[in-house]
């Protein structure tokens, strides 16, 4: 079963209740299947101003998984989507189309980059190497594995579980320490290239990238952010 999420008050219109196609609505209290990307649907006219605002000032990540609903204007649903946004549409959009949106989202999303750069960092997927001003870091496969799987969604832990799942292929955990090894030398590695403390260990034991990925300049976001709330005019929840 696909999940999706709801961003806005009130009930989810029909036309873009994917619940109608057998799709199940995931809050934000539950925790997402693993492995699933959940596309989630916001219509900017049921938003007061700070949700607006913090939905322009989200992660990159978070997005490029956001359907806004509701965005009649072309040159608005344009510049959404230069910000990153993974698609606009207009106010009466019809529930198929909602659908086949949605699902370009996922498919997007699961679709992987040859290359990811976090700050200073350069991962290269083909070459299953990271570089810091043109100079190769050194990475074995697993190390390289375990960076790129922290560059998923840098600043955001991703639990020791879950690391081994996707980088060890492990539905357990074993005895040995091996991921924290890895974990190790993989900062070894980084401090010898200027990079000391990327990798940084969180209180639930888990890892993650301290150095998040580079948001829109704060001003021009939250204006923008204005600009865009304010055309919505009387339609819009206060």
């Amino acid at each position: 079963m696909r999940h999706f999420q709801w961003f806005a008050a009130g009930p989810v219109p029909a036309g873009c209740d994917l619940r109608r196609l057998g799709w199940k609505l995931l809050r934000e209290s539950e925790a997402v299947p693993q492995g699933e990307v959940l596309p989630l649907i916001a219509m900017p006219a049921r938003l007061v101003l700070g949700e607006w605002v913090t939905l322009f000032g989200a992660a990159p990540a978070r997005r490029r998984r956001v359907l806004v609903v509701g965005v009649d204007d072309a040159l608005e649903r344009a510049r959404l989507l230069r910000l990153g946004f993974g698609d606009a549409i207009g106010a009466q959009p019809h529930l198929e189309e909602v659908e086949s949106r949605a699902l370009r989202i996922e498919e997007q999303i699961h679709s992987l980059p040859r290359h990811r750069e976090v700050g200073p960092l350069r991962l290269d997927l083909l070459a299953r190497e990271a570089f810091v001003a043109g100079r190769a870091v050194g990475l074995h496969p697993r190390e390289f594995a375990l960076l790129w799987r922290l560059a998923d969604n840098p600043g955001e832990t991703v639990g020791s579980g879950n690391l081994l799942t996707d980088v060890w292929r492990l539905a357990f955990r074993p005895e040995t320490n091996s991921l924290a090894v890895h974990v190790s030398r993989l900062r070894s590695k980084l401090r010898l290239s200027g990079l000391d403390g990327l990798i940084e260990t969180t209180l639930e034991g888990g890892y993650r990238l301290a150095t998040p990925a580079v948001p829109p300049p704060a001003a021009a976001t939250a204006q923008f952010a204005l600009d865009g709330y304010l055309r919505f005019g009387e339609e819009r929840v206060r």
